[in-house]
């Protein structure tokens, strides 16, 4: 099979993998369908005007698209061991006293239990496993806080349940960091939405440290998810708004070891994507 041929096979698998007709490629391209067949059948590759679009429409880099070796692993789930990480995160709250972390505990069930994480492979996991990820991050990273844990825990409740802000179980420091981290409709433009956004979590250390840690279980997770275009957003996006929520959280000298642990996982994650994207 030479180069040609195997290029036209990845663009067949991927387009199909879209439910896209060559007809329907062409038209989002701008050429003909026999174009997109041509390709396929590996008599030609599209050209330098078309590549970019074409990687794009398809989720497909380049690099991919022209990789010389082949890869045959068998994909799995990320992270589906729900059970132990609740069993984990419940027994340390009982340990260590963390009366608010117990009750929202409680409470993820009725928030996220009927909500699901899908991936592009197929994969389905609760949403519940999203939020104890990050509260066994922050107990692996030292964080034994009672207000640290339950933050993580709800810190999507609101937004993603209709459980409404006063109803959390927690204390207002807690309730605050939660309101910070919820989007809501701005009345802007999607820029000025983010400006505003993140400029109101720098104001308060605690959302800014949930956020950080937030982000590192989504950037570790995104390429299972989102489409090639959503990851590059949503790495231009962490490159521009999270050293600032990080010097906040290095300001607070009980976090400084999670700070510098946050700030070498988002970088490393962030680059790797960068050269892969």
């Amino acid at each position: 099979m030479n180069n040609y041929t195997v290029i036209g096979k990845r663009i067949a698998d991927a387009r199909k993998k879209k439910k896209l007709t060559q007809e329907q490629l062409g038209g989002k391209l701008g050429v003909s369908f026999q174009a997109v067949s041509s390709w396929e059948q590996g008599k030609y590759i599209p050209d330098s005007d078309h590549l970019t679009e074409l990687a794009g429409i398809l989720d497909l880099s380049l690099d991919r698209l022209f990789a010389e070796e082949e890869t045959a692993w068998q994909l799995k789930p990320i992270n589906d061991d729900f059970g132990h990480m609740y069993t984990f995160v419940k027994g340390r709250a009982q340990i260590w006293e963390m009366p608010q972390t117990l009750k929202v505990l409680d409470l993820l069930r009725v928030a996220h239990g009927a909500q699901e994480r899908r991936s592009k492979n197929g994969f389905a996991t609760s949403y519940m496993v999203h939020p104890l990820t990050m509260a066994c991050h922050a107990l692996a990273m030292g964080l034994k806080e009672d207000n640290v844990i339950a933050a993580c825990l709800s810190h999507d409740m609101v937004e993603d349940s209709a459980i409404p802000l006063k109803e959390l179980p927690v204390n207002e420091t807690v309730r605050e960091a939660v309101r910070c981290m919820t989007r809501r409709a701005w009345g802007e433009s999607v820029s000025k939405s983010m400006d505003l956004y993140y400029a109101e979590i720098r104001v308060n250390p605690l959302a800014c440290l949930v956020k950080c840690i937030d982000r590192c279980n989504n950037l570790a997770g995104m390429a299972d998810a989102f489409s090639r275009r959503h990851m590059i957003h949503y790495a231009e996006e962490t490159d521009q708004y999270y050293p600032a929520l990080l010097d906040v959280v290095k300001k607070v000298p009980e976090w400084n070891n999670a700070w510098w642990l946050l700030r070498y996982q988002i970088r490393s994650l962030l680059e790797t994507y960068k050269r892969m994207l």
